[in-house]
């Protein structure tokens, strides 16, 4: 997921998906996947910040987890037995959710760390010492 004059670091992830769940259009409006929260994922110079809307869902039912080098995030909650509702529009989840962000070699995995705040997940991925680099400008001759 690369952006025309970006550097390394602005290409460092890939927005992963669990298989089945990518976006589609119905009607010419988004419908957002089915089990997905919204994220936004700020770049500063020692980390990447990743913040996970994942309002409604308590920290001690949101689970991260490094795996060949792909960040998971995923959360669950209760709901009321035979709640089904038939919804006209559905933005956000209901019982779960999940993300996968793939860190390409930029994170340094064993010094990540999470918290949430007013219904925000905040991950914290601490850069490894390439990622840090400034970019390299090649000349066109």
């Amino acid at each position: 997921m690369g952006a025309q004059g970006c550097g390394p670091a602005k290409a460092a992830f890939h927005h992963g998906h669990f298989g089945k769940h990518f976006s589609r259009h119905m009607g010419g409006q988004f419908v957002r996947p089915k089990y997905n929260v919204p994220l936004n994922i700020e770049d500063t110079e020692t980390a990447f910040i990743v913040y996970v809307y994942a309002t409604g869902f308590s920290k001690e039912n949101i689970k991260l987890t490094v795996q060949d080098d792909i960040l998971y995030i995923s959360g669950t909650r209760a709901v009321a037995e035979g709640y089904d509702p038939d919804f006209r529009r559905q933005e956000f989840p209901i019982k779960s959710f999940e993300r996968a962000l793939s860190l390409n070699g930029q994170v340094d995995a064993a010094n990540i760390s999470a918290k949430q705040e007013d219904g925000v997940l905040i991950v914290t991925l601490p850069k490894t010492a390439e990622a840090t680099k400034p970019a390299q400008e090649i000349t066109v001759n």
